[in-house]
């Protein structure tokens, strides 16, 4: 076990090599080193790990790719685009629910915690796992990038097939530059602008990802996402 890192112990059997990488005892010490000093680092640190504790590796069944946590008091705890109830859902989040209530008729969401999405096997990954109050993207090339392109790699690999739901540019970059070419045929790869406000409305909008989610997963055998949220 990696000083400050606590991983879900399927996540910790497939990482294993990746964890005995040099680059992780840096990319500990640099996040404790953060957390220790006057700015708050994001998520706390019993979150930082949350996707791969709600998410076991075998349990995967749709991976959803975000940037880096949200940057505010009390967002961030560890699923990409999610908020904790209680705490408003931000820009991205609203427009995820619009296409959302669109697609699949669901009532409005009263909040904007997607832990019921993560309990069912939709991994909510980002890119970087922590970040500094205020500073979006300050925790970027630090390693983190390569550890969640072992777990995209390790999840493309995996011969039981998944959903990828790849919105926005870097996610769609991320993927390519993640997986060994062959290894992801049998999955389902869809794709989509960001839900941002800035790029809302150029195709994520209708792009219907939630129930073609389903439609696919429901062709492969397995039990469709039921994707409200109560």
């Amino acid at each position: 076990m990696i000083s400050h890192f606590e991983i879900e112990p399927s996540w910790q059997a497939i990482l294993k090599d990746e964890l005995a990488k040099p680059y992780i005892p840096s990319l500990a010490a640099f996040v404790a080193n953060e957390r220790a000093g006057s700015t708050p680092v994001y998520p706390p640190q019993e979150l930082m790990f949350n996707a791969l504790l709600q998410t076991p590796f075998d349990q995967v069944k749709v991976v959803i790719v975000g940037q880096d946590p949200y940057h505010g008091p009390g967002q961030a705890h560890g699923l990409c685009f999610s908020v904790p109830k209680g705490i408003p859902p931000p820009p991205s989040l609203k427009n995820i629910f619009k296409e959302l209530v669109d697609d699949v008729g669901i009532p409005d969401p009263p909040h904007g915690c997607l832990l019921s999405w993560a309990k069912q096997g939709v991994l909510l990954l980002n890119t970087m796992l922590t970040v500094r109050q205020s500073e979006p993207l300050s925790h970027q090339k630090r390693g983190w990038e390569h550890f969640t392109d072992a777990i995209i790699h390790k999840l493309a690999q995996r011969q039981d097939p998944m959903v990828f739901l790849l919105w926005g540019k870097s996610a769609q970059e991320k993927f390519k530059h993640s997986h060994t070419a062959g290894s992801v045929k049998i999955h389902a790869i869809l794709t989509a602008p960001h839900p941002s406000p800035l790029s809302a409305h150029q195709g994520f909008f209708g792009c219907r990802h939630f129930s073609k989610t389903n439609e696919q997963l429901k062709k492969w055998g397995k039990t469709p996402i039921d994707w409200s949220i109560s």
